[in-house]
């Protein structure tokens, strides 16, 4: 798999909507940089989101 994933290629990895994935970038709750018009998204960062998940208050 690439390194760098545009946000189709996040929505078949998580297993979520496109614009569900747009919607948690957008938000700051996956890293991701957006390139002109298009967001990306490190594949390290996803992996790494889910092995230390942020504790909820």
């Amino acid at each position: 798999m690439k390194e760098i994933l545009d946000l189709k290629e996040v929505a078949q990895y998580l297993g979520l909507n496109k614009r569900t994935v747009y919607n948690l970038v957008r938000k700051g709750e996956i890293p991701g940089t957006r390139i002109g018009r298009q967001w990306r998204v490190k594949k390290e960062s996803l992996d790494q989101l889910f092995r230390n998940p942020r504790k909820s208050n």
